[in-house]
């Protein structure tokens, strides 16, 4: 298993658990598994929903914005990578 960069979180709605980020370095999909680090954050989970603009779609492509709903606590600047099968 290997992991590719995919964007950055860039804001976290505490009140709503829900983490937009930027995809600046590939696309996104529900069902993948993504893996959130930062300075004190470090957890692995599968995309269940995002959201593009407040509407649900199945997947988003590099350059844009997305919002996905943690299961954890992410922070500003915690890097996102997509888990991959090698």
């Amino acid at each position: 298993m290997g992991e590719q960069r995919v964007g950055t979180v860039t804001h976290y709605y505490t009140h709503l658990h829900v983490a937009a980020i930027t995809l600046d370095k590939g696309d996104l999909k529900v069902g993948d598994t993504i893996h959130v680090k930062g300075h004190t954050s470090d957890f692995i989970q599968m995309v269940d929903s995002l959201q593009i603009e407040h509407d649900s779609v199945a997947e988003a492509k590099k350059g844009t914005s997305v919002g996905i709903k943690l299961k954890e606590h992410g922070r500003e600047h915690d890097e996102v990578y997509k888990v991959v099968e090698d």
